[in-house]
């Protein structure tokens, strides 16, 4: 992802984005105040730092889930301050849907740019052994 000099800004702002999103869903999980907006101005070097933190932080959190807590329900309030609950399962499907969502997004704005953009397909990672097994 060095290349980033010459992507497109709305590559970049949805990058942001996706980690922001992810950030702000592990903070309400963990019940904890949201430290970042939904749509931040970042840095490519200030996502890839945000990348790498949230990946620890999603791997600290998901191993420290007890039997059973994936249908635990917890409330949150939305960035509108209104109050929700949801379960933990679905909480964690909605993160995945929403980075993928988006990551064929940039891929798209990628290409249209004359980019080649990173290969993201899930069953590529594990083949080639990027991915931990839980």
């Amino acid at each position: 992802m060095r290349e980033s000099k010459s992507l497109p800004v709305t590559v970049l702002g949805r990058l942001a984005h996706i980690l922001s999103a992810e950030r702000l869903w592990l903070e309400r999980l963990r019940q904890q105040k949201q430290t970042l907006p939904v749509w931040p101005t970042s840095t490519i070097e200030e996502c890839e730092v945000l990348a790498d933190e949230m990946g620890f932080a999603w791997r600290d959190f998901l191993s420290k889930l007890g039997p059973g807590e994936l249908d635990r329900t917890i409330e949150y309030r939305n960035t509108k301050g209104e109050l929700w609950s949801n379960r933990i399962e679905d909480i964690l499907m909605h993160v995945i849907m929403h980075s993928t969502y988006h990551r064929g997004q940039v891929a798209l704005e990628m290409r249209a740019a004359g980019a080649t953009p990173a290969y993201t397909d899930f069953i590529h990672a594990v083949r080639q052994g990027l991915l931990e097994a839980a």
